[in-house]
C-alpha cells in the first residue's frame, strides 16, 4: 500500500455539512451523497460577490510522465490561506478512471494535501463520467438510427460522421473500429471508433455551460456531420439536446468534498487537457469565488496548455480573470529539461533546464500576469539545485517560493500563500487576452504558436486546409482555437525538450467542437483514445473482505 493511501485513510473526515457551513452554505441546500459527498444547487452562485473574490490559477512548467504535484501545490495552497484565517477554497476537476488504472495512479493530490475521500473520488465520485458518458453514447446512438431510418432520415451521409462513441477507460483496441455489421436489422456498416470520456466534447460542454439552458443550446450546436447533399447535421437536427441534458441535469451541479486538513474542495468536471481545456467548470469555479475570498484553481499540464486555453477560452467564456498565478517547478523536470537525469543531483542539468521555466514564466507575463514560482521540494533536490532556479526568478522579476506540502500539508505553503496576499492586492489590472475574439481561426493558431510555444510558423497537411475551410464554411471561423498537442514539449515533438526554438509546428487537423465553441486544431501524435502502459497503475490494486482499498494511489 502506498503511504498516499494510508495517509488518506487515516484522516478524519468532517461531515459534509460542515464543510458547507464552513464555506457559508445553509447545510439544508445541499444535496448529500453520502455523509462526505455532496451536490451544490447552482441557484447558490452570486454573481455580485463572484468579483470580490480573488481566483488564482495554478499552472506549473512542461511536466515529466508523473507529472509535477500540480494538484497537490493546489491543495496545500488552499489549505495554507486557511491555516492564515482566509475563507479559501480549492476547485479542481474530476479525476478519469483513464489515468487512474494508467500511468499516473489517482488524481487527488498527495501526501497531507489531498482531497477526501480520496478513493470515491478517483473512482465513480457522484457518478458524473457517467452521465457524460451517457449523453454522448445518446448521442451516437441517435445518428445511427437516423442513418438505418427509412421514415424520419435526415439523409446523413455516414462517411461524414464525425462523432464518436466514449468510455471511460485508456483501451487503444477501440480506436478504430467498424460497427453495423451483422445485416441490415443491424444498421449501417460503418467505420468509427471510441474516445475516452475525458474528450468528449459533451465534457467540454458540461465545464462551459452557464446554465441548464445554455446547456442544452451548446449540446444542440454539437456538429455531427453532413447529408448527402451536403449541408451540415447538428444535435438539435436530431432532436437529441434535451434527452442529453436530461441525463445532465445532475452533473451540470458542482461537487463539494473536503482537503485532509478541512479546507472545503470544488470538484466538477474532467475535460482532457490536449484536447479540450483541461480546466474544472465555469460554475465550479463561480461557485467557490460566491462563498470564499481566495478560490485556488488549476490547469493541465504547463502554461502551453492548460493556462493558455483557461485565459483564452475559459475566462472568455465566464467574464473572469486570475487575480494571480502560480507556476509550479520541481528540481526534477528541470533536470530532465536540461537533458540530466530525473532522481540524480545535477546542478548543471538545471541550469540547462532553467530555460523552460523561463519561456513559462515569459508566457504568463503576455496575459499581462507576473507569476509566482512554487518550487515543489522533493527529498533529493540539492541547495545548489535550488539555488539555480531562485537566481534565475531574480533575474525574470518574479518572486519563486520553495513549498513542501506533501510533507506539511498547508504549513509547507505558508510563504507562498503570504506572497500571493501581496500579489493580490498589487494586481495592477493589466490582464489581457492573447487574441482578439474576431481574429480568423489561422490568426489565432499562429498567434498561439509563435508567441506560446516560440514556434517560427505553422504549417498545414492537405487535410488540416481542407478542415479549415470547412470550418469557415460552416460560419466557425472566429471561434477560439484550442490547440491540441503534446505536453512533454513546448513544441509539437515530444523529444524537443527545455525550450526549443527554429522549429515549425505542424497541424495535422482540425476538429469541430460547435457545441463546446472552439476549434481544435491537432499536432503530433495527440489521441483521444490513450493506451494503457506495459505495466498499469490497475495491477497493484486490490480490496480486502472489510472493503479497505489499497493501491489506489
Amino acid at each position: 500500500m502506498s503511504i498516499d493511501i494510508e495517509i488518506a485513510q487515516k484522516a478524519e473526515l468532517k461531515p459534509v455539512k460542515c464543510i458547507a457551513e464552513r464555506l457559508g452554505i445553509n447545510p439544508e441546500y445541499i444535496e448529500t451523497y453520502g455523509k462526505y459527498k455532496a451536490k451544490l444547487p447552482l441557484s447558490l452562485i452570486d454573481e455580485e460577490k463572484i468579483a470580490q473574490s480573488a481566483l488564482i490559477l495554478v499552472t506549473a512548467i512542461s511536466p515529466t510522465p508523473a507529472g509535477e504535484g500540480k494538484t497537490t501545490v493546489s491543495i496545500g495552497l488552499a489549505q495554507a490561506f486557511s491555516r492564515l484565517n482566509k475563507k479559501s477554497v480549492v476547485v479542481l476537476r474530476e479525476p478519469s478512471l483513464g489515468p487512474v488504472f494508467g500511468i499516473k495512479g489517482g488524481a487527488t493530490g498527495g501526501g497531507y494535501s489531498q482531497l477526501l475521500p480520496m478513493e470515491d473520488i478517483n473512482l465513480h465520485f457522484t457518478g458524473d463520467f457517467s452521465a457524460v458518458e451517457k449523453a454522448n453514447n445518446l448521442l451516437a446512438a441517435l445518428i445511427d438510427n437516423n442513418i438505418q431510418s427509412k421514415r424520419r432520415s435526415l439523409n446523413i451521409d455516414p462517411r461524414t460522421v464525425t462523432w464518436k462513441r466514449v468510455v471511460d477507460m485508456n483501451d487503444r483496441s477501440l480506436r478504430h473500429i467498424l460497427i453495423g455489421l451483422g445485416g441490415t436489422t443491424h444498421g449501417v456498416p460503418r467505420e468509427t471508433g471510441f474516445n475516452i470520456t475525458a474528450a468528449s466534447e459533451i465534457m467540454a460542454i458540461l465545464c462551459l455551460a452557464s446554465g441548464v439552458r445554455d446547456l442544452k443550446r451548446r449540446l444542440g450546436n454539437i456538429f455531427v456531420g453532413f447529408t448527402f447533399d451536403g449541408n451540415p447535421v447538428f444535435a438539435r437536427d436530431l432532436n437529441a439536446h434535451g434527452a442529453m441534458a436530461t441525463l445532465l441535469k445532475d452533473a451540470l451541479k458542482p461537487n463539494l468534498v473536503q482537503t485532509i486538513e478541512g479546507t472545503p474542495a470544488i470538484v466538477h468536471g474532467g475535460p482532457f487537457a490536449n484536447i479540450a481545456q483541461g480546466t474544472n467548470s465555469i460554475l465550479a469555479t463561480k461557485m467557490g469565488m460566491s462563498f470564499a475570498e481566495y478560490v485556488v484553481t488549476e490547469a493541465g499540464f504547463g502554461s502551453d496548455l492548460g493556462a493558455e486555453k483557461f485565459i483564452d477560452i475559459k475566462c472568455r467564456f465566464a467574464g473572469i480573470a486570475p487575480k494571480a498565478v502560480v507556476i509550479v517547478a520541481t528540481i526534477r523536470a528541470l533536470r530532465y529539461h536540461g537533458g540530466g537525469a530525473v532522481n540524480v543531483a545535477d546542478a548543471d542539468a538545471v541550469k540547462r533546464g532553467v530555460a523552460n521555466l523561463e519561456k513559462h514564466i515569459e508566457n504568463m507575463k503576455l496575459f499581462g500576469i507576473a507569476p509566482v514560482v512554487a518550487v515543489n521540494r522533493f527529498t533529493n533536490d540539492s541547495e545548489a539545485e535550488t539555488d539555480v532556479v531562485i537566481d534565475l526568478c531574480r533575474q525574470a522579476g518574479v518572486k519563486a517560493v520553495i513549498v513542501d506540502v506533501w510533507s506539511k500539508g498547508g504549513e509547507g505553503a505558508l510563504e507562498l500563500a503570504q506572497t500571493l496576499t501581496k500579489t493580490v492586492k498589487e494586481n495592477t489590472g493589466a490582464f489581457k487576452f492573447l487574441y482578439d475574439e474576431d481574429l480568423p481561426v489561422e490568426e489565432k493558431i499562429d498567434l498561439v504558436a509563435k508567441t506560446i510555444y516560440g514556434a517560427t510558423g505553422v504549417e498545414y497537411s492537405a487535410k488540416a486546409l481542407s478542415d479549415l475551410k470547412k470550418v469557415h464554411a460552416l460560419g466557425l471561423g472566429k471561434l477560439p482555437v484550442c490547440i491540441a498537442k503534446t505536453q512533454k514539449s513546448l513544441s509539437d515533438q515530444p523529444s524537443l525538450i527545455g525550450r526549443p526554438s527554429n522549429f515549425a509546428f505542424h497541424i495535422r487537423e482540425v476538429g469541430i467542437a460547435a457545441g463546446a465553441g472552439f476549434v481544435i486544431p491537432v499536432s503530433g501524435e495527440i489521441t483521444a483514445m490513450p493506451g494503457l502502459p506495459e505495466k498499469p497503475a490497475a495491477e497493484q490494486m486490490d480490496i480486502d473482505d472489510g472493503g479497505k482499498i489499497a493501491g489506489l494511489f
